[in-house]
């Protein structure tokens, strides 16, 4: 890829699904730079994806060969008007198969929407969660 270089990826995380498929999911990050803006690398990646065989019809949530996303933009949020492009990506914090191979490359990189770095996240994520009862 002559437009992407990538500088760090994390190991595979093996996941269990999101919606109806059954099977595990591998998930892995990676710190790429790139000239394109947010819209056009989400373009690119879109590109790849359909070069490794996926398909976008048929109900979401379906199993898929491969799913690019943009998590963080080194230059915070994107905030212009985009139907399929949000950054950082709004399930950035609630999910742990994004959040554990992120912490992974790049522990110290902030949401700049909370402004707790990936570790912070990852942490308060995987904290035993507490129930509070009424006596």
């Amino acid at each position: 890829m002559d437009d992407i270089d990538v500088f760090a990826q994390s190991a595979i995380v093996a996941s269990a699904p999101l919606g109806p498929s059954r099977r595990q999911y591998a998930n892995a990050a990676a710190v790429v730079a790139t000239p394109l803006v947010p819209p056009a690398l989400l373009r690119r990646l879109q590109e790849i994806e359909i070069h490794f065989g996926r398909t976008r019809r048929g109900q979401p949530w379906q199993a898929r060969t491969l799913d690019l996303d943009i998590l963080l933009w080194s230059e915070g949020i994107w905030a212009e008007s985009h139907p399929h492009l949000s950054i950082p990506h709004p399930a950035l914090r609630t999910r742990n198969f994004v959040l554990t191979p992120a912490a992974m490359i790049a522990p110290d990189w902030r949401d700049p929407v909370t402004g707790l770095t990936i570790r912070q996240l990852q942490t308060r994520f995987n904290r035993p969660k507490r129930l509070d009862r009424a006596v």
